[in-house]
């Protein structure tokens, strides 16, 4: 129940009386944001009830005072999510679990990324390991097929790999992003070892992921646009949608698309023609993704 107080004091410091209506008041705070009793006050429970739910000493919350917690914490719908499940994990998130043998993609899951010729394509786990690619998608990230399996995950990559922070043109708002999709991923499964790991590494090793992990941000966002500065294709805007798959409700069909006859879909067609196909030095192969992991 830590990482819940966290977020609890994390939403409570980012408003002000004046953001929810309340006086300011003469006493000096010592602190920025509301006081626990206006949150109670606002959320109609008793004071006692939400220091302990901060606290870590609160069991089995309803799901009407989380509500109330949230719409006084102005909460977006991603952010009341993640309280839902920090508060009421799903049945058997709290069992630990083993690092077992990675993901598998199905055949007819690989049959359709390389199926998309025109259009880079991943399959990621839930902890953004790269289970699965298609040839365009390896040219796009820089070969993904030459990197140890371990390390073939994206969130490391961005903040592990200089040469990902020069490919995305705004690389902090994506990378900012993906740590707040993995947040999400991470209430869900609070005992996922790989995860804590990956988590762990990250920050120790990236400050700029230590400050976002711990703002405690989360988003959920199944769609957008990225600019990618190329080494080859030069400027490409690609527009993204993430797209859960039913049989393997851990893993998700990332695809990037281009507006038509734009200069970033000739670009695309340039890169095509400059990259393998199936079978010609390009593998999108599961089974060798053992490392420890939304979209990037």
């Amino acid at each position: 129940m830590r990482e819940l107080g966290d977020f609890l004091r994390a939403r409570r410091a980012a408003l002000s009386p004046q953001d929810v209506g309340l006086p300011a008041g003469d006493r000096l705070r010592r602190v920025p944001g509301l006081r626990r009793e206006e949150v109670a006050l606002l959320a109609d429970v008793g004071v006692d009830h939400y220091t302990r739910l901060e606290q870590g000493r609160a069991a089995g919350v309803s799901e009407a005072v989380l509500s109330g917690i949230a719409r006084a914490l102005r909460l977006t719908p991603d952010e009341l999510t993640y309280l839902l499940t920090l508060a009421n994990p799903p049945a058997g998130a709290r069992t630990a679990r083993a690092a077992g043998a990675p993901a598998e993609v199905s055949p007819p899951t690989r049959i359709l990324l390389d199926g998309l010729r025109t259009s880079p394509a991943l399959v990621l786990g839930r902890r953004m390991d790269i289970l699965a690619w298609n040839a365009l998608a390896d040219a796009l990230f820089l070969d993904l097929a030459s990197r140890p399996a371990p390390h073939r995950n994206l969130i490391r990559l961005l903040f592990r790999e200089p040469g990902f922070r020069e490919l995305y043109a705004d690389w902090a708002a994506v990378a900012a992003d993906a740590v707040s999709r993995l947040r999400m991923e991470a209430a869900a499964h609070p005992r996922d070892k790989r995860l804590t790991a990956l988590v762990g590494e990250l920050s120790i090793h990236d400050e700029d992921f230590r400050r976002w992990w711990s703002g405690h941000t989360v988003k959920a966002t199944d769609q957008g646009r990225k600019t990618f500065n190329h080494p080859v294709a030069g400027p490409l805007h690609l527009d993204w949608q993430a797209l859960r798959i039913n049989a393997h409700r851990d893993q998700t069909l990332v695809v990037y698309t281009a507006p038509p006859d734009s200069p970033t879909e000739q670009a695309l067609r340039f890169l095509q023609a400059w990259t393998p196909g199936p079978g010609e030095g390009h593998r999108t192969d599961s089974r060798t993704a053992t490392g420890a992991g939304g979209a990037t």
